[in-house]
């Protein structure tokens, strides 16, 4: 009979290195902050939508909107009110992005919601094939409508919105302090002063060698590999919602000193591909701004690194760059 094997590794967040923590925000998507609340859509050709006979099913089980339906053909589905299309299409409009930075609704605009999105039905909706304005009622095609009529409505906004995360409702902020896990992987044993998990673990050199270069520097606080934390940055594609996992996150003195580091959010891209370009562009243009704008999260920058073989210069350059905003900003 064999003899069992060595354990595998356990990589595991360690009690004496609380203080290399780090924290970060759970966002499941962005809004804009609207001044005011009187609400106003201008509907241009990006609102419009057709509801085609691609890819429908003739039978299903469908879940509604908000709170539970149950239809077995597309005729039964056909049968509903189209307030009751207007209502719920309204509902998720409200639910998904209008929002306070806590979390809570604002219920109040829903008669609003729901006379805009009335429009949008009778003006923007563009039903072929034998299609139905009811098909609404499938989730896919609801958040369609919802994201249509949203940005109608930001488009029609004097000024200048402010984009701002939407958390995840009760489960705002996660932690490093959780990790625990095994792995068959081969590892690299992190510095006491610089990682508050005991490894990294790895499939190839040079996630090892950035661990070791980033334990190098003196600008770094404290750094973590995003593996088993639940770290992610919500994207999408051709409309499909998608979630992308960065390769480290590092906290840096970047000259404001340790009370108020940077967050930085570090990626090393190898093949470029068209995914990596919409994760990276969200993350930079989406995910980066509505967490510093919602202030309660720290500072927060995003850095590409093309070679991983050549990290430490480039986040050094970068580390100085900010630094010399910082100087020229002084009076």
């Amino acid at each position: 009979m064999p003899k069992p094997g060595p354990a595998p590794p356990r990589v595991h967040a360690l009690a004496d290195r609380v203080a290399c923590e780090i924290t970060w925000p759970r966002l499941q998507g962005y809004r804009y902050e609207l001044p005011g609340e009187r609400l106003a859509a201008k509907f241009t050709a990006d609102a419009k939508f057709a509801l085609t006979n691609a890819d429908l099913p003739t039978k299903t089980e469908i879940e509604g909107i908000v709170g539970a339906i149950r239809v077995d053909t597309l005729d039964d589905l056909q049968n509903l009110r189209l307030n009751e299309v207007a209502f719920r299409v309204a509902k998720l409009t409200l639910e998904k992005y209008f929002r306070d930075d806590a979390g809570h609704g604002k219920p109040w605009l829903f008669p609003q919601l729901l006379a805009i999105t009335k429009r949008w039905l009778a003006e923007c909706l563009t039903c072929k094939g034998g299609r139905f304005p009811q098909l609404l009622m499938f989730i896919r095609f609801a958040h369609e409508a919802a994201d249509r009529i949203y940005r109608s409505i930001v488009a029609s906004t004097e000024g200048s919105p402010t984009l701002k995360p939407i958390l995840r409702p009760y489960d705002t902020v996660g932690t490093t302090r959780y990790v625990d896990f095994h792995t068959i992987r081969e590892t690299y044993k992190t510095r006491a002063d610089k990682c508050h998990v005991s490894h990294v673990a790895g499939d190839s050199g040079w996630e090892f060698k950035l661990a070791h270069d980033l334990e190098d520097m003196s600008e770094v606080l404290c750094y973590v590999k995003n593996q088993n934390l639940g770290f992610t940055i919500p994207y999408s594609i051709n409309n499909v919602e998608h979630q992308y996992y960065p390769d480290f996150l590092v906290r840096i003195d970047d000259g404001h000193g340790i009370d108020e580091p940077l967050n930085l959010i570090l990626e090393v891209t190898g093949e470029r591909k068209k995914e990596k370009g919409a994760k990276t562009a969200t993350a930079r243009t989406l995910w980066m701004p509505a967490v510093n704008n919602h202030g309660g999260f720290g500072r927060w920058a995003f850095l590409e690194i093309t070679d991983p073989y050549d990290n430490v210069s480039e986040l050094i350059r970068a580390i100085l760059a900010r630094r010399a905003v910082l100087v020229e900003a002084e009076p």
